[in-house]
């Protein structure tokens, strides 16, 4: 093993998404009333280290790609299994589930990626990380949950809403 291999490494996550209407309209309002519960539950959960946020507490403030509509989201976990327990154990799974109530469809919204232990990327590290998955597919340098061997509780998500939707196909 190399001193580059042995030394410790997180897990960083960048994701987008596209809201449906302005942050202020009544049917974001679930969504936009639990953004600060949400996080807050992510910065207690064990294996959270950092999240970028401006003077808000959130992101939904700053800009990416130009467009007031997109919000970022760039967090830093110890491991994939700290970040899983976050999004697929707790409330946010249940918010995931609504997500195509607030948001439009995005192909590639999340982007994963090990960065040293300490280092906080900026949000440009996250849209390039984004752009080089999308434009190279996953790769040591940017990958997705389907990359991630450990992700249990991801492909156990994936597999419950394939059935979902297989169930809902066979009725229709």
């Amino acid at each position: 093993m190399s001193k580059c291999d042995a030394a410790p490494r997180h897990l960083a996550q960048f994701n987008i998404a596209r809201i449906k209407y302005p942050l202020d309209d009544p049917r974001m309002a679930d969504f936009v009333g639990n953004v600060a519960r949400v996080n807050a539950l992510a910065d207690g959960i064990e294996g959270f280290v950092w999240r970028l946020a401006d003077a808000s507490g959130n992101a939904m403030g700053m800009q990416v790609y130009g467009d007031p509509r997109v919000l970022p989201n760039l967090t830093v976990w110890e491991n994939v299994e700290a970040l899983e327990r976050f999004v697929w154990k707790t409330v946010h799974s249940r918010f995931y589930g609504r997500r195509a109530e607030w948001f439009e469809h995005i192909e590639t919204p999340l982007v994963l990626w090990h960065i040293p232990a300490g280092h906080k990327p900026a949000m440009a590290e996250g849209v390039e990380r984004l752009e080089y998955l999308k434009a190279h597919g996953p790769s040591e340098y940017a990958f997705g949950w389907s990359d991630m061997p450990q992700a249990h509780h991801w492909k156990a998500a994936r597999s419950g809403a394939r059935q979902m939707d297989e169930h809902a196909a066979g009725r229709a």
